[in-house]
């Protein structure tokens, strides 16, 4: 058991601010979930994100930024950036957006690639660490590589234990699924990563149609796109209605089912669905009692289709 867990103090804040100065690693919450920060600016940092979590140098990771003003300074942005920002942002959406010069101090949390990834989250205490640091953070979810995300500073320490210089503690976090990451380097709106935000809220707000990409697995160019990741400790099966369920799985139920271990939402809601979702994944897997777990059907609706796209990944078999 680590002792690095912290709670979110003025002076404990200070320390950890300094900590992302300094090269430093620390964990701290999101609207979606844990993050494991780093400065953006000092490769080193953003190498030991990839070196604690076990993650491939491919997969790019995304920079935080706490104020909507500093994003031209970051990147390439036009109106329409600009307006998505200040519509959604604080908030679960990440752009992708062509990179604002070849500042080889930014190749290794773009992974090379000649686009970044960047977001605003809407947590206080993520805002408060970002403008005491100085610098934007670049923060994967805070766990070991394609295992289940944290929404939680336990479950962070239970991932990565002495790994992290500093876990800040803010509770547990409201959305529960990482950020939709929307392409917006072309003239379509792109979908790389379904998440947090619904797509609807965006061709709502937009007026246009906004596209699904699943990716290139083998050439990520945002973070989650790899075929399987998300994992839980036993083997997963999805779409799996109420009288499928073997006798030796553990069963994470959606609505009105009877015989759930767990109920994501009795009452169908996909809201709390998925703040559950990585919380459930992780306490269904220390039941070793059971040979795997088994999930109900998730609309593909709404946070629905962030809901599959992560039991999708996380079920997948090499």
């Amino acid at each position: 058991m680590t002792n690095n867990i912290y709670a979110p103090t003025p002076e404990n804040l200070d320390r950890a601010a300094q900590t992302i100065r300094n090269g430093g690693l620390v964990a701290f919450p999101t609207d979606t979930v844990y993050g494991l920060g780093a400065n953006v600016y000092l490769p080193d940092a953003v190498a030991g994100i990839f070196a604690a979590k076990e993650r491939p140098l491919f997969d790019p990771l995304i920079s935080h930024i706490a104020d909507i003003d500093f994003l031209p300074e970051y990147a390439q942005t036009d109106s329409r950036v600009m307006d998505l920002a200040r519509h959604f942002w604080p908030g679960p959406l990440t752009f992708v957006l062509k990179r604002k010069d070849s500042d080889h101090c930014l190749d290794m949390v773009c992974s090379g690639l000649p686009n970044l990834a960047v977001r605003m989250p809407n947590h206080p205490l993520a805002l408060q660490l970002i403008k005491a640091s100085g610098v934007p953070i670049a923060a994967p979810s805070a766990n070991r590589f394609k295992t289940v995300s944290p929404t939680t500073a336990r479950h962070v320490s239970d991932s990565l234990g002495n790994k992290v210089d500093m876990i800040l503690d803010g509770g547990p976090c409201k959305i529960g699924v990482e950020t939709t990451i929307v392409d917006l380097t072309g003239r379509k709106m792109v979908i790389l990563r379904a998440g947090g935000l619904p797509k609807e809220e965006l061709e709502a707000f937009t007026g246009e149609k906004v596209y699904l990409s699943d990716g290139n697995p083998d050439k990520p160019s945002a973070p989650g796109q790899l075929l399987k990741h998300y994992a839980p400790g036993l083997p997963l099966r999805i779409n799996v209605t109420e009288d499928e369920v073997r006798p030796d799985e553990f069963f994470i139920g959606f609505g009105s089912v009877s015989s759930a271990h767990l109920n994501l939402s009795p009452q169908a809601d996909l809201r709390e669905a998925a703040a559950n979702l990585f919380a459930f994944m992780r306490e269904a897997e220390k039941h070793r009692e059971f040979s795997g777990i088994a999930i109900s059907p998730i609309p593909e609706s709404g946070l629905g289709l962030a809901i599959n796209d992560r039991i999708r990944r996380a079920s997948y078999h090499d």
